[in-house]
């Protein structure tokens, strides 16, 4: 049975458009009971790029992801890595990067987040209207 790999090739395409190093995106597919889950690794210095002015880039990428993952009868959700440290390094709060979840303070010492923290996800949508 051939996988369908429109999302990552759509993802890969997009991303490598709009970054100054289109030979360091790689994006991974793993699928899972939950769904499809594309994992977005770029340079460091492209990831301000990626996210956009408070996550917006990002969000238009997951947005437009959702209608190719629904067109394909699938739930994908996009995950931007962020290296060991970024945050701290890179001037404050990169919370747009989580989908929006910044939860209630906007404190910049906060450090990195924990492991086991959902980077990039976007909750699951059942109710998706096209």
């Amino acid at each position: 049975m051939e996988e369908n790999l429109h999302d990552q090739e759509f993802v890969e395409y997009v991303v490598k458009s709009i970054v100054d190093r289109p030979e360091d995106v790689k994006a991974e597919r793993t699928v899972d009971e939950m769904g499809v889950l594309i994992t977005l690794k770029v340079n460091p210095q492209d990831l301000g790029q990626v996210i956009g002015r408070q996550g917006q880039t990002a969000k238009s990428i997951r947005t437009l992801l959702r209608v190719v993952g629904a067109k394909n009868h699938a739930r994908v959700n996009l995950k931007i890595y962020e290296p060991e440290g970024y945050r701290k390094g890179h001037g404050g709060d990169r919370r747009e990067s989580r989908g929006g979840f910044s939860g209630g303070s906007q404190g910049r010492d906060q450090g990195p987040l924990p492991a086991d923290d959902a980077v990039g996800m976007m909750p699951p949508v059942d109710d998706l209207k096209l």
